[in-house]
């Protein structure tokens, strides 16, 4: 997200008040087509298993694709076989829907869902419509429960639990709509929702989700793994391309790293320029810019795998809404 994205939507900027009214009228829009699915204008379609929805109210990096492979492990060390569907963002395919291999291409499918894909092992497909998309998975793979990736908003699909996920640092930012804000709904919605996680903190009656980086892996052998202390004591290239680069980016400090940043847009269509550098020093990125950079990586180039946190009470509930009687299984 740009810099002036930011300042709009996260200060406290005239030119965010002067759009008050349109996101007024967008959030009422919002709330309007909400309104019209619930009491049955417009229909709701179930598609003969439990959905589980993880979202959020909010554009930008939240949070969810760590949270979505999270949930995928832990349904399947629970005795389930889950499968994922999402929109498949920017993908060029020309037909839908599309199913999401390790090794399918990002341009055509989207770069998360091959990133979740490589992530879980788990059936994956891709379509703008989602209930398309989910009963394609039922009628050709082994799947007795769905999760819909960012799929809050799409209310076509009924859902049987719902997750929204907020960044527990920056929260809302100033609470207004698009485009006078970051919020795509209401905070109200957040009431409405099963559960609440916030990665990096959380409030009262939120669960509290924690990000933790793993080792470092090889684009060119994934079997290759390095501490990130071993890249110490020179400077790394840091290249981000993620809805809130600010955290990768801070993170890789954290750990005591010494960066050049590399700051892109969120989904950027990467080239081989955008990764070559002139200069011996390892390149470091994100696991998702990673799927659109294999192609052309050289030894250099290595991504940070993360993993996502949760409490047991966040498992516990979850299991619950499934009706899942069995015993929790350890943390994925």
């Amino acid at each position: 997200m740009s810099s002036r994205i930011d300042a709009l939507w996260y200060e406290n900027s005239p030119l965010s008040l002067a759009l008050a009214p349109l996101g007024w009228l967008y959030c009422t829009g919002a709330v309007l087509r909400r309104a019209a699915y619930r009491i049955g204008l417009l229909p709701s379609r179930r598609v003969g298993a439990p959905v589980i929805v993880v979202g959020n109210i909010s554009v930008g990096g939240t949070g969810k694709t760590p949270l979505v492979i999270w949930i995928a492990r832990l349904l399947a060390g629970s005795g389930l076989r889950p499968g994922i569907v999402a929109r498949g963002y920017r993908g060029r395919a020309t037909s839908w829907p599309q199913q999401v291999r390790p090794d399918s291409d990002p341009v055509m499918v989207g770069d998360e869902p091959v990133l979740i894909a490589r992530a879980t092992g788990c059936p994956v497909a891709v379509d703008p419509d989602r209930v398309r998309a989910a009963r394609a998975l039922l009628s050709h793979v082994d799947c007795d429960v769905i999760i819909s990736d960012d799929g809050l908003q799409h209310l076509a699909l009924a859902r049987d639990v719902e997750i929204a996920v907020v960044d527990g640092a920056r929260r809302h930012g100033n609470g207004r709509c698009l485009p006078a804000g970051p919020l795509r709904e209401p905070r109200s919605r957040l009431d409405s929702v099963d559960m609440v996680v916030a990665n990096g903190g959380g409030l009262p009656g939120e669960f509290s989700m924690r990000v933790q980086m793993e080792d470092a892996e090889n684009l060119l052998e994934a079997s290759l793994r390095r501490p990130l202390a071993d890249f110490k004591g020179g400077t790394v290239h840091a290249v981000c391309g993620i809805g809130a680069p600010e955290r990768f980016f801070a993170a890789l400090e954290g750990a005591g790293l010494t960066l050049i940043r590399h700051r892109f847009p969120d989904h950027h269509p990467f080239s081989a320029s955008d990764i070559r550098f002139d200069d011996a020093a390892p390149v470091l990125m994100t696991e998702k810019d990673a799927v659109k950079c294999r192609r052309f990586a050289d030894p250099r180039h290595w991504c940070v795998p993360v993993r996502a946190e949760l409490p047991g009470a966040f498992t516990a509930r979850l299991l619950r809404l499934l009706g899942v009687d069995a015993a929790p299984p350890p943390d994925p």
